[in-house]
């Protein structure tokens, strides 16, 4: 017999977590004095922002199916990073482009698989292209620095990642107030209004403690760490995709993840309004939701991405029946290298085959006649080439993780 009362209430499917505070701050338009009068009352007097609650010291208390997804997803994230390591060729670099792509694409930010692939080679002057291969040096700078995330970590993040679009706020904190929605002149009437900046010193310090800590489930403290990240907004531009860069540092940091990473971004991607909706509902008070949503995520990114490696390396193995050159040409070697990067100059392939330039051409030029290969273009200056079939299955995990 149970002490237990029969009548004891349902346990409720919301966390105890501090919603964030407001505060009453004065404003005064840029624009205060000049032209009409009329409509400027409303962008004067105060207005209400967000203030963060300390967070280092507390943990989640999730709801026991939340906890029972967390786990499903964190072994299924284990599992697919033990898969990288059986793989012939490894397609952890692709991934990380996909991510950064799927990233970016939450921000509005789109570019075909061609374009992002020649900006990577050096061919910029596309700016989604170019914007989206920063964002893959930013993962790489976020991977690179997961054995100590503290605040001049994720500044490097930013930097990497708006260095070259926007070197004056690049890798700093914001010194103004931002907001998210209503109009350019103030903050009153906005869908969000982050915290005041004198917040953010002491704000990050508080969100790098909680990040340090080792007593939390991984992929859980990774979800709540972003979200409160997001609700920061700590950089005048870049939050979204320097946040995700930083939730894949955590994976990557708490073990989650060793040899590639999971492009939670590609699974967030099929419904961002219900991620969205989940940092609104963090600032509330409430981990539930995207705890969830990053839980959630991982399942079809996981599926998208081995769809994606099936599907190239089906493409490799057909290139098999095709290429004519000898056993242990550098051609062979080259198509192994296309499968991961997909379109190629002849310094490229000169530079990872470790072989001369006129021998690289010659692999390239074997991989053309055998249909692996196609030149982009009819130049004969600054010739590059491109695998079709890899940049196909590009395409189409994109498309897949984009469906609604």
């Amino acid at each position: 017999m149970t002490s237990e009362s029969p009548d004891r209430p349902p346990v409720p499917h919301t966390s105890s977590w501090p919603a964030f505070a407001v505060e009453d701050l004065p404003w005064e338009p840029p624009d205060a004095g000049f032209g009409p009068r009329r409509g400027s009352s409303a962008f004067r007097g105060p207005y209400r922002a967000s203030v963060p609650v300390p967070i280092a010291g507390l943990s989640p208390v999730l709801p026991p199916e939340t906890t029972a997804v967390v786990e499903e997803a964190s072994a299924e994230i284990a599992r697919f990073d033990g898969e990288a390591a059986s793989d012939r060729v490894s397609f952890a670099a692709l991934i990380l482009r996909t991510e950064s792509a799927s990233s970016s694409q939450i921000e509005n930010l789109t570019s075909s698989a061609k374009a992002i692939a020649l900006s990577e080679l050096g061919r910029t002057g596309r700016a989604n292209a170019d914007e989206i291969v920063s964002n893959v040096t930013a993962m790489t700078s976020a991977l690179d620095a997961a054995a100590h995330l503290d605040t001049q970590a994720i500044l490097a993040m930013h930097r990497a990642l708006l260095g070259s679009h926007d070197p004056s706020h690049a890798g700093e904190l914001r010194t103004e107030q931002v907001w998210i929605g209503g109009s350019q002149r103030g903050p009153h009437g906005a869908d969000y209004v982050a915290p005041h900046h004198r917040h953010l010193p002491s704000a990050m310090a508080d969100l790098t403690a909680f990040i340090a800590r080792d007593d939390l489930s991984v992929l859980a403290q990774a979800a709540v760490a972003h979200a409160q990240f997001e609700n920061l907004h700590p950089f005048t531009d870049g939050n979204g995709r320097t946040g995700r860069a930083l939730l894949h540092a955590m994976l990557r940091a708490g073990g989650l993840t060793t040899r590639t990473l999971v492009p939670v971004s590609a699974g967030l991607l099929g419904d961002t309004q219900r991620y969205f909706a989940a940092l609104e509902s963090y600032r509330g008070g409430d981990v539930v939701p995207i705890v969830l949503a990053i839980a959630e995520a991982a399942f079809p990114a996981i599926a998208n991405s081995r769809q994606l490696v099936q599907d190239i390396t089906t493409a490799r193995t057909e290139w098999n029946e095709v290429i004519t050159a000898r056993r242990g040409a550098a051609a062979w070697r080259l198509a192994d290298l296309v499968m991961t990067r997909p379109v190629i100059d002849s310094h490229l392939a000169t530079s990872v085959l470790g072989v001369s330039t006129a021998n690289a051409q010659a692999a390239i030029d074997r991989l053309v006649d055998d249909g692996v290969l196609t030149q982009i273009g009819t130049g004969m200056r600054h010739r590059v080439w491109e695998a079709s079939a890899v940049l196909d299955a590009v395409e189409a995990f994109s498309a897949r993780a984009a469906r609604r």
